[in-house]
């Protein structure tokens, strides 16, 4: 393709197994040092430099400085959102690492997706919200939006859709679960939604892992918010 965005580039950048590897660490969704980058894509240090300098030139990382230290996050929720499609994909196709172990089934049951909530119990409400027409595809370029009753729910719930409507970032957005291989939610109420239920402490982040644990009464909770469609 001689005209047009450049997904040549971008793949290469993804494709190559250290930096997918980097990219992987960071859809956790924290800031982690270059040195904590290498130790996760298990290459040395000056190596995990050249990768992260073209992962920047590339647009697919942002970097920020603390003090002596340099972070670096995924540039977007769209880098995110990108990676985990991939992930859906190379599943689907059986493209899948060996390696294995017991926190298998935790990441499949609940997983952070940089910014918001993936696994199961994400797939679970993504369905519930739609069976229940709260959401909608849009005429936005295939996109979603909330109906009237889904506005009325989320806001009954206390979620904040003033503060999300005046970010340039997109409400609704389907993202597909690699694990699942079907969409959950993403976008500025993806995220918020992940946040309410943090506060309540109905989820628990695992520390350095994008596990995310859930509590009895959050179980009960979501199950009551998201029923089975």
């Amino acid at each position: 393709m001689k005209d047009g965005p450049d997904i040549a580039r971008i793949g290469s950048l993804i494709g190559d197994p250290a930096r997918a590897n980097i990219l992987s660490a960071l859809l956790s969704g924290k800031a982690l040092t270059a040195s904590e980058l290498a130790t996760e894509a298990g290459i040395t240090g000056p190596t995990a430099s050249s990768h992260l300098k073209k992962l920047m030139e590339g647009g697919l990382l942002a970097q920020a400085k603390q003090g002596r230290h340099r972070y670096f996050t995924l540039a977007g929720p769209e880098v995110g959102a990108v990676l985990e499609a991939l992930m859906g994909l190379a599943a689907r196709k059986g493209h899948l690492r060996t390696r294995t172990g017991p926190r298998d089934p935790q990441m499949r049951a609940a997983r952070v997706c940089y910014d918001h909530l993936a696994g199961d119990m994400a797939v679970r409400i993504f369905d519930s919200l739609q069976a229940r027409g709260f959401l909608t595809v849009s005429s936005d370029k295939g996109g979603l939006a909330l109906t009237g009753e889904g506005i009325e729910f989320v806001t009954g719930i206390g979620i904040d859709l003033e503060a999300l409507s005046s970010s340039r970032r997109p409400l609704c957005r389907p993202c597909l679960d690699w694990s699942e291989r079907r969409n959950h939610l993403a976008g500025g109420l993806g995220a918020a939604l992940l946040d309410s239920f943090m506060e309540r402490n109905w989820l628990r982040r695992e520390k350095d892992s994008r596990i995310v644990h859930i509590s009895p009464m959050g179980e009960a909770e979501l199950k009551k918010l998201f029923p089975a469609a």
